[in-house]
């Protein structure tokens, strides 16, 4: 069986994304866009819209021309946004590259995705050059690069908003052209670049509407990364369109992102597992007023039920939000509604409007599953990617004849259509042909009072039998053993459950968007 999201479907959204987004910045000209949380230095909606009109005047000038590839390699700043409208108002595909790579790393992207131009900032000039230098050796040179702040050389910013040449028009198709290339990892491998249409990202815009909208003016941190779908989604595209005002930070450093919710009289928080997990138990959160909060949501990774309540409860919230998607799915499918009070504890939230779920047998994938049996996710709407970027046979294996896209993601719904995310499908541990979930684990971990932080993969050991194992931060001042682990988890859990190895570690590696890096300890374990 297939459930269908509850409410009225819309028809997809033929806008290119700049327009989906700043379509009604002339209705609230003077309201704040964005703010530096660190200088306090603001952008308004009309400079905001004027400002991108005239970068993308720029890069036209410059040689940018419909179809193009640039490259945005930037930390989270106030000039994020102005650089990536101005790109798409230019005709180009932006792909989004991690402010944390390294120039193989880059390059690696770049020649994937088949960029010829990157914006950056100075400090990250000398990664920008050398992946440049890569790629020119190998007879694809990048045409310029261009700095949102200033450095001698190149052009900045500043300069392209200077152009008196004429704004493009060109003739975008919002359901064939691709606005976006971010790169995801899918449900196994290497990262692949994702092909996402103006469509998708300007009818995904319209689907979290209909359960999720900010007001004009609300304040919203914005912390987690811009390059991550969930940063441009849910921090730029998302409050943009709303007029909402987005205070901005460059990374996530907890005393900084206390003092500017307290500063800012930051309202919403759009957050990851890792700072729920700081704001629940970090002794800091008490030295600052965050009663601005109305409310928190998480998304990125799985969030435990009670770690979200214990959160809740530091910060007075009536609960911890949550919402679920992907990077394939541009990338909401659920959300739990602000105005929702009966949501139960740990559900990411319900289907956006025009959404179909189904939940397949792991054991069988031609078998569907109905209300309250874990499976599978796989979805099926405008939201659905375009493909991977030159990967045919690697986007058929993800999405099936029939437009459902198999995300890897194990859940379940329940009764009145709330789904609940269980785990990964290539992260469940097979323990002598038990399944057995990481994140149940991880959960169980993270309620010890001497446990800051915790991971757990599968190991094989000599015997070829996969077991689990924990790696895990120790709260400060704690002298917790192997032994106090093991036996901590395996009073609580089914025998097959239990972990079988501890190593402890000074932090869990995770990406920008939080997610556990599984691959790092699996490398670790060899």
């Amino acid at each position: 069986m297939a459930f269908r999201s509850d409410y009225p479907d819309i028809e997809p959204l033929d806008l290119p994304i700049h327009e989906a987004v700043l379509a009604n910045a002339a209705e609230h000209p003077d309201t704040p866009a964005l703010i530096d949380g660190i200088t306090g230095r603001s952008v308004s909606y009309a400079e905001l819209d004027a400002g991108s009109r005239r970068i993308a005047a720029g890069l036209a000038e410059a040689g940018v021309r419909k179809g193009d590839v640039i490259a945005l390699h930037s930390p989270n700043s106030i000039a994020y946004p102005a650089a990536f409208y101005g790109a798409t108002r230019a005709g180009a595909t932006v792909t989004t590259v991690s402010s944390l790579a390294t120039a193989g790393e880059l390059a690696s992207q770049l020649r994937d995705s088949r960029a010829r131009w990157i914006i950056t900032i100075s400090l990250f000039l000398p990664v920008a050059l050398a992946a440049a230098e890569v790629l020119a050796a190998e007879g694809s040179p990048i045409r310029e690069i261009f700095v949102c702040d200033a450095s001698e050389g190149h052009r900045s910013l500043t300069d392209l908003l200077a152009s008196t040449a004429p704004e493009p028009a060109p003739q975008l198709d919002p359901a064939t052209d691709i606005a976006v290339l971010p790169y995801s990892s899918g449900t196994t491998g290497l990262p692949k670049g994702v092909m996402l249409t103006h469509r998708n990202i300007s009818s995904n815009l319209l689907q979290t509407d209909t359960l999720h909208t900010t007001g004009v003016g609300e304040r919203i941190l914005a912390v987690l990364p811009f390059f991550h779908i969930y940063g441009l989604h849910a921090l730029l595209n998302h409050p943009l369109r709303c007029g909402s005002t987005v205070v901005v930070l460059p990374r996530f450093d907890l005393e900084q992102f206390l003092r500017t919710i307290q500063e800012h009289r930051i309202e919403a928080i759009l957050a990851a597992p890792p700072i729920v997990l700081a704001l629940a138990k970090h002794p800091l959160v008490d030295q600052y007023d965050l009663s601005s909060v109305r409310y928190l949501l998480s998304a990125a990774a799985p969030l435990d039920a009670e770690l979200a309540d214990a959160c809740a409860r530091r910060l007075g919230l009536p609960r911890v939000l949550q919402g679920y998607g992907m990077t394939e799915l541009s990338p909401v499918t659920h959300v739990v509604p602000l105005d929702d009070a009966d949501a139960p504890p740990g559900t990411v939230g319900r289907l956006v409007a025009s959404t179909e779920l189904r939940v397949v047998s792991l054991d069988d994938p031609g078998k569907d599953l109905g209300t309250g049996e874990s499976g599978e996710l796989l979805f099926r709407g405008p939201q659905v990617m375009r493909g991977y970027f030159a990967r045919q046979s690697e986007t058929d294996a993800v999405i099936d004849p029939d437009g459902w896209l198999h995300t890897g993601d194990v859940g379940y719904v329940d009764e009145r259509g709330y789904l609940f995310v269980v785990d990964r499908v290539k992260e469940l541990i097979k323990y002598k042909g038990y399944q057995v979930a990481p994140a149940e684990l991880e959960a169980l971990l993270l309620t010890h009072p001497e446990i800051a932080d915790a991971a757990v993969i599968g190991v094989t050991g000599g015997d070829g039998v996969e077991r689990p194992k924990a790696y895990v931060v120790r709260a400060p001042g704690s002298g917790l053993t192997e032994q106090e682990v093991t036996d901590f988890v395996a009073g609580q859990v089914a025998p097959y459950k239990k972990v079988r190895e501890v190593e402890f570690l000074d932090v869990v590696p995770k990406s920008a968007s939080g997610k556990i890096l599984r691959r790092e300890l699996r490398d670790r374990a060899r």
